[in-house]
């Protein structure tokens, strides 16, 4: 059969091609969050695109292979799931199709594992088959506003320009990216940052070695020889996965800067953290590791960078004395896990039957009428914020931001029932045991 190999010339004009989107909710970040407005919109019959950087969906709950769902039950000896919403649908698609791992009893709730892969194609087909307009590789440049209205955002694609309009906007970008591009106010933390992790997978290691391995004898040796071999963090975990031959390492800690140049070192800084690591458990373990390597460098997991500046700050006073809000929109038990140290976390657990909530107000910023923040970019101080950037409460924010649009409709969701809210989210703020 002949192949036409004939091939044509061109120029890029000057102004390059704009690609014009109009939809109603627009979502910037497709983690948890991102996902779960995209999707609970949609269901509300609005049309939706999502939007991220990465060349796939699921951001950190993906591409970090996190592998755990954290927040999505309560404290306790008997623990009920708090958060629903696209978590029920999750939990049990999952569950049919083999990829939820294992519930683990730590921190006095209950951690799921999952494949992170069966995540990402669960995230896949949940957008297909909900009609969402998926922009993936896409870059903010720009965000047009008229006072407290954005009007729509500017994306960078390798396939062109986008100019997307939408009448609703989520901020779900893990970095309130859509509120710093839209110059409304953001918040960092004054004093010391908050460390990332470098999460891997390692395969070759001695399965049946490892279901007995003594973590407390790998605590007591990182301590110890850590910094021999180079390591940052001297605590941290692996997880082995119970039906497959695959173990994910979450024990690295890595700076978490703001700019294009540091943002490329800490990729590489992360993966040497990791390459050490390995060698340390070879070394000191060689009955579970000697064979052991890495099957997969995740990306950077990014904890906390910069949040909104909402018209409420949930503090670490309101976590933990678990303060009612008539505007509480999605709850919590997950401990205080504060990583402000390069060597190690600090964890501070609660007790059996505690709950927090995190109020709408966290969500939006005084100074736009319809923009709602979700995920950890919402406005909380650094210890609060370690508490709900967790799954759990990330897909009940998403779900609050996308049914507050849906109220404020063409309005200000500054003027939203709050009532209406509540009631639309109420199976994330009462007990369904």
């Amino acid at each position: 059969m002949a192949i036409d190999t004939s091939t044509r010339t061109f120029r890029r004009p000057r102004e390059g091609r704009l690609t014009t989107v109009e939809v109603d909710t627009a979502v910037l970040g497709s983690g948890a969050a991102g996902m779960s407005a995209a999707l609970e919109a949609a269901k509300l019959g609005r049309r939706v695109a999502i939007i991220d950087g990465a060349p796939q969906l699921g951001g950190q709950a993906v591409g970090a292979l996190l592998g755990t769902f954290c927040g999505f039950y309560s404290n306790g000896p008997k623990p009920y799931q708090v958060t629903h919403g696209i978590a029920d649908d999750l939990l049990h698609d999952m569950r049919e199709s083999g990829d939820l791992l294992d519930m683990v009893g730590r921190r006095n709730t209950i951690i799921v594992q999952y494949r992170v892969a069966g995540l990402q194609r669960w995230f896949e087909e949940q957008a297909r088959k909900a009609g969402l307009v998926v922009l993936l590789g896409a870059v903010l440049r720009g965000v047009r506003r008229d006072g407290c209205c954005i009007k729509a955002l500017e994306l960078a694609t390798r396939y062109g320009d986008v100019e997307l309009h939408a009448s609703g906007f989520v901020d779900a970008s893990g970095d309130a990216a859509l509120a710093l591009t839209a110059e409304l106010a953001v918040r960092e933390a004054a004093a010391a940052q908050i460390f990332g992790s470098l999460v891997f997978t390692l395969e070759g290691f001695n399965e049946s070695l490892l279901k007995d391995f003594d973590r407390a004898e790998l605590a007591r040796r990182l301590q110890e020889k850590g910094s021999s071999y180079g390591l940052v963090r001297h605590d941290g975990f692996i997880f082995a996965g119970p039906t497959w031959n695959e173990t994910l390492v979450n024990m690295t800690h890595i700076e978490t800067p703001m700019d294009p140049v540091g943002a490329g070192r800490m990729v590489l800084e992360g993966r040497a953290q990791a390459d050490r690591l390995v060698r340390f458990l070879r070394a000191e373990f060689p009955g579970v590791f000697a064979q052991a390597r890495v099957r997969a460098y995740g990306l950077p997991g990014i904890r906390q960078t910069r949040t909104i500046a909402g018209t409420h700050q949930l503090t670490e006073t309101e976590v933990r004395t678990g303060q009612h809000f008539d505007d509480a929109i999605a709850r919590c038990s997950w401990p205080f896990e504060l990583h402000a140290h390069a060597s190690h976390v600090q964890w501070e657990e609660f007790g059996d039957g505690h709950m927090h909530y995190v109020p709408f107000r966290s969500l939006i910023s005084a100074e736009a009428d319809n923009l709602v923040a979700a995920g950890r970019c919402i406005d909380a101080d650094p210890v609060a914020l370690s508490s709900v950037r967790v799954m759990g409460p990330c897909i009940a924010m998403g779900a609050a931001a996308a049914h507050a649009l849906d109220l404020a409709d063409a309005g200000s969701v500054h003027q939203i029932d709050l009532s209406a809210l509540r009631k639309r989210v109420v199976g994330n703020l009462e007990a369904t045991h």
